[in-house]
């Protein structure tokens, strides 16, 4: 029982790290990856937003090393949690609240395929080959390109699929204007 009493709380909770400096810290690593994985990575996180995946990661390295004892402080650690948190919801609500923010923040739609046709620059653009496209296809049921209407590669890393109607015959029906 002796180990009970013999926690040393001054080191535990008092801060060793200016707050400042954690804060500055915190903000430089999250909106540095967040703006490098925007626009180098793209949309290859799949379907987990590139702000979740960042988080996520950030906080459990953040929050290991306050419990591990590498800042000696709970407190710097919880700190740079909340640093953390404080960016990711205010992206968020920046991207919510301005829509030219949102279009930083989130890439818009990328088509890949227009009245069945494959837009290859597109896909090579997301590094996505021939066979990719083909089996996001399978997966929502649509065997050829000629079935497609529009197929885009969306700001979570997924492929969205708009298929050509069908007529009476099976056969796909192509809408006017289209």
């Amino acid at each position: 029982m002796d180990w009970l009493f013999n926690v040393d709380w001054k080191t535990m909770l008092e801060a060793d790290t200016p707050l400042l400096e954690i804060f500055l810290r915190g903000s430089m690593i999250y909106l540095g990856l967040f703006f490098m994985l925007r626009f180098i990575l793209k949309r290859t996180a799949g379907t987990v937003g590139i702000s979740d995946m960042l988080v996520v990661v950030l906080i459990a390295d953040a929050a290991q090393n306050g419990m591990a004892a590498d800042y000696h402080s709970v407190t710097d650690g919880l700190f740079l949690v909340a640093t953390i948190l404080f960016w990711s919801v205010l992206l968020d609500w920046l991207g919510f609240r301005f829509p030219r923010i949102r279009r930083l923040l989130e890439p818009p739609p990328l088509p890949l395929v227009e009245k069945g046709r494959i837009l290859h620059r597109n896909l090579r653009r997301e590094l996505i080959t021939r066979d990719e496209l083909m089996e996001q296809l399978r997966e929502q049921g649509l065997e050829r390109l000629d079935q497609v209407k529009r197929a885009c590669m969306e700001s979570d890393g997924h492929i969205s699929v708009i298929p050509y109607q069908r007529g009476p015959e099976g056969k796909p029906r192509k809408q006017r204007g289209a």
